[in-house]
């Protein structure tokens, strides 16, 4: 597209040499000045250029990248690049200078061996050998090397090129294109990668091999059967499609003086990096890749749509190039000629281009049993090898043939049953993998949709609006049915038809992620007891001819280099530690007031019943107060409770273990965390001091003293804070524990009693619900069902409706498989569906009573020989001479 880049078929790429794995040599003859002409040499051909500007030394910089073009080592076996000349020249490691003149020799040498006369390598190989030629031919003149070492040796025959593969035929190069988008992005696919890189081959070797493949592929599907096995969909165009390719066929012919194809030029974008200045000028840069892309996906909706693009990349090139250069004017060449070839093509009727067999395309899909089938769906077809098991597929193209019988071409996609594999690899329950099966099928043979979803989208959701009682797989690899292997899916929209790729689903997504847990394969139990990883893959059981392998196999091969590891087992759980010995606590002191008397022996009980982790968390403030100890005094006489033990430092430790309570609402917006208040009694100064005896951090939490702030205090109702202890602001007091400290009975030896007050309030009480169920009519003893009994009743009938409604669930999918069965055979067998039913059912019970036989003769024979073995000595006499013939 600029006059900048060369029509090469080889690609400029970064090399993966490795330079410095060779030493000096131990002798060289070079002289100093012999060694300066090489730098000069090699700096000349660096920057020699051609008159219009190109640099032919640009391909030859590096070696090959052998990830990208990996055959290009099997031809060529000593690769050098001018990286290579300055290496060796930077450390001295040419013997003589004829071993620097061969590496040159060697440049022009390879490119020619390995790619057509017609690649823009291959010419540029041409100047540089002539560059070389007459650098070497001056140092000769100037005496600096030898005559004999000026000239180039002889190192082999250049291999006549075969005859191309036929650039004319669009045809044939859609499909390598197809194939190419197929493989995009897959970078596990290695075959797919070659094919990709291996397009147009350039040497003899790789055109020998291309013509073998070709005809081993024709060798497979040389079947006239119009339903024959597919390597990619079938052609259906429309008119308007035939024609764009008509075009494109058409300025694909025309050559340059050079013999090259002008169109080579036109065919990708220049490199942005290369080229910056391209994409400021150029506003709309487009290339014929993207062109065909877009052809290839349906985007134009006429020809003049189409032309329109093709006007662009020529008025870009005539733009950025210059009126006198090659590209300006093979640009202005084949712009006339496309609108000429467009115009005759639009100028024909469409009977003309009717496809092969009579196709006629249906673009809007076909209308069948009510419901429309387009390309892209998916849907299960007929499995004429298991009718429990449909063929998932996914619909590539629709038409109709001469006869006006409607037909679909569909991807299969296999189950993990159908499919060899190692004996180790896991799949995700329903999931499915791409095959390379491209199948006609008549619209008859289409069972229900159902849909294929990419791993990384079936643990999000599921397809808005996709009935819930059809089936939904997920799919994350290819199947290579050749090599039984499977390579994961990168790209899942090279995986779909052109027509969809583009396009998107909405989803009903989860409330988070679904975990799905990968399953065993199903074949598992096919693995023999004696299997071997040397032994040979075993082969899929094959049925019936437009159906996939009735059960696929297992080896206990290598695994592939993408599987996944099996899961280990799960781990035992470790040791657990032994139980802490019972801590002492020590005795809190007793305090002495005039109205409560305290018994130490309980304050003791209190503590060792008291659970430090059912205090509630909060976090603690110990606000300044200049009356703390006065006031702590006061208010010791009323404590029902001992002062906190050393609670500054109780507070931090608090703070770092418990979470800190959240809170909701708009009451508890102003909420602030509860203070200790100082101004209660405090423990003496030797237990502040930490003298209690076998006190630690662990030791069983105080009682203590809170207080809300004042915002917080009011907001509780005032009737509310009446029924509660508060200080002298009105303020609740919160305890962490209950008091320990009882009123006395007043008379010696009695039993501690309620108080008249609440006896009188619960008779009450009970008087009014007598008289409540009494006006409501039941029985005085009438007690009202707890929430707990209401509960339990309420789950009863749960689970006996849930019981109920899974029998009926059962019965319906039973009818709804019998239903379904009876479908298949009347699609099957007709009219005799009924008779058909009979026989398959007849013959599943004789091989069901022949399995059962021959398991009972198994056990027979496994018992008789389990009564061989052994040797009874009860009931009878067992002597020597019985069994020795000695006695």
């Amino acid at each position: 597209m600029a006059s900048a880049s060369s029509p090469n078929d080889t690609p400029v790429m970064e090399t993966t040499e490795a330079n410095g794995t060779e030493g000096p040599p131990a002798q060289s003859s070079i002289s100093d000045e012999q060694w300066k002409a090489i730098k000069r040499v090699i700096d000349n051909l660096y920057s020699y250029r051609q008159p219009d500007g190109h640099d032919p030394s640009k391909v030859f910089h590096r070696k090959v990248n052998k990830r990208s073009l990996p055959d290009y080592y099997e031809v060529i076996k000593e690769p050098v690049a001018l990286s290579t000349l300055k290496f060796k020249h930077q450390n001295r490691q040419y013997s003589t200078f004829a071993d620097f003149v061969r590496d040159c020799a060697l440049i022009p040498h390879n490119t020619q061996t390995y790619n057509r006369p017609e690649a823009g390598a291959y010419q540029d190989a041409l100047v540089i050998k002539g560059v070389m030629e007459t650098e070497f031919q001056q140092l000769a003149e100037d005496g600096v090397i030898p005559k004999d070492d000026a000239i180039l040796p002889d190192l082999g025959e250049i291999p006549p090129a075969s005859p191309r593969p036929v650039e004319e035929d669009e045809d044939e190069e859609d499909e390598e294109d197809e194939d190419e988008e197929d493989e995009e992005g897959d970078d596990s696919d290695e075959e797919g990668a070659k094919r990709k890189r291996r397009r147009g081959p350039r040497s003899l070797a790789a055109i020998t091999k291309r013509d073998a493949t070709s005809k081993d592929d024709s060798q497979k599907g040389g079947d006239s059967d119009p339903r024959k096995r597919r390597g990619r969909p079938p052609k259906v165009d429309t008119p308007m499609e035939a024609r764009i390719k008509a075009v494109l066929k058409g300025i694909r012919k025309h050559k340059n003086d050079m013999g090259q194809i002008m169109i080579h030029q036109f065919e990708k974008l220049p490199d942005k990096t290369a080229m910056p200045e391209y994409y400021q000028e150029i506003k709309e840069p487009i290339a014929i890749e993207i062109i065909k892309r877009k052809q290839k996906r349906k985007k134009y909706q006429s020809v003049d749509h189409f032309m329109r693009d093709v006007n662009t990349m020529f008025n870009n090139a005539k733009s950025y190039n210059q009126d006198e250069s090659q590209i300006y004017k093979d640009a202005a060449l084949l712009q006339n000629e496309a609108q000429k070839l467009a115009e005759a093509e639009k100028s024909k009727p469409d009977d003309e281009y009717v496809m092969e067999e009579g196709r006629l395309p249906l673009p809007n899909g076909i209308l069948h049993n009510g419901e429309l089938w387009k390309v892209g769906d998916w849907v299960h077809i007929q499995n004429p090898n298991d009718v429990t098991k449909p063929i998932v597929a996914q619909i590539y193209r629709t038409w109709q043939d001469s006869e006006s019988q409607k037909w679909v071409n569909a991807c299969w996609y296999y189950r993990p049953e159908q499919t060899v594999h190692q004996y180790e690899k896991h799949f995700y329950p329903n999931e499915v993998v791409k095959t390379g099966q491209y199948r006609d099928h008549h619209i008859d043979e289409v069972i229900d949709r159902c849909f294929v979803m990419f791993c990384t989208r079936y643990s999000r959701g599921r397809p808005r609006g996709f009935p819930k009682d059809k089936e939904v797989y997920v799919c994350d690899s290819r199947y290579n049915e050749e090599k039984h292997k499977m390579n994961k899916i990168k790209t899942w929209a090279s995986c779909l038809p052109d027509e969809v790729r583009d396009k998107d689903y909405e989803m009903d997504l989860f409330d988070g992620p679904k975990k799905t847990k990968k399953v065993p394969t199903p074949l598992l139990h096919m693995l023999k007891e004696d299997a071997k990883e040397t032994d040979e893959i075993p082969k899929p059981q094959w049925g019936a001819e437009n159906a996939p392998p009735i059960v696929g196999a297992v080896h206990k091969g290598a695994r592939d280099e993408n599987q996944s590891p099996p899961p280990e087992p799960t781990p035992s759980p470790p040791p657990q530690p032994p139980a802490p010995a019972p801590r002492q606590i020590p005795t809190l002191p007793k305090y002495e007031t005039p109205n409560y008397r305290r018994s130490s022996e309980m304050d003791s009980r209190m503590a060792n019943n008291h659970d430090n982790t059912a205090t509630p968390p909060l976090s603690y403030s110990n606000p300044s107060h200049p009356n703390n100890q006065a006031q702590g005094t006061q208010y010791k006489q009323q404590s029902a409770s001992p002062a906190p033990l050393q609670y500054n430092q109780y507070a931090s430790h608090a703070t770092s273990n418990y979470p800190q309570t959240q809170h909701h609402g708009s009451a508890s917006s102003s909420y602030h965390a509860p203070q200790i208040d100082p101004r209660y009694p405090q423990i003496p100064a030797a237990y502040r001091a930490g003298a209690v005896p076998g006190t630690t951090t662990n030791s069983v939490r105080p009682h203590e003293i809170f207080r809300l702030s004042e915002q917080a205090n009011a907001q509780i109702p005032e009737e509310v804070r009446k029924r509660y202890q508060q200080d002298e602001h009105g303020n609740v007091l919160f305890f962490t524990a209950p008091p320990v400290d009882v009123l006395q009975p007043t008379k010696e030896g009695s039993a501690v009693a309620h108080t008249a007050r609440y006896l009188a309030e619960k008779l009450r009480r009970k008087m009014a619900l007598k008289e409540k169920r009494k006006a409501e009519g039941l029985p005085e003893d009438f007690e009202e069902p707890t929430p707990k009994r209401v509960k339990a009743a309420a789950d009863e009938n749960v689970e006996d409706k849930v019981k109920s409604m899974r029998g009926k669930a059962l019965r319906m999918l039973i009818d709804d498989m019998q239903e379904g069965t009876d479908a298949i055979y009347k699609d099957l067998y007709g009219e005799h569906w009924k008779e058909g039913a009979e026989f398959e059912a007849a013959r599943r019970i004789e091989r069901q009573e022949e399995a059962r036989k021959q398991k009972a003769a198994l056990a027979e024979n496994a018992r008789k020989r389990k009564e061989n073995k052994t040797v009874s000595l009860t009931g009878t006499g067992v002597y020597l001479d019985d069994f020795d013939p000695r006695y």
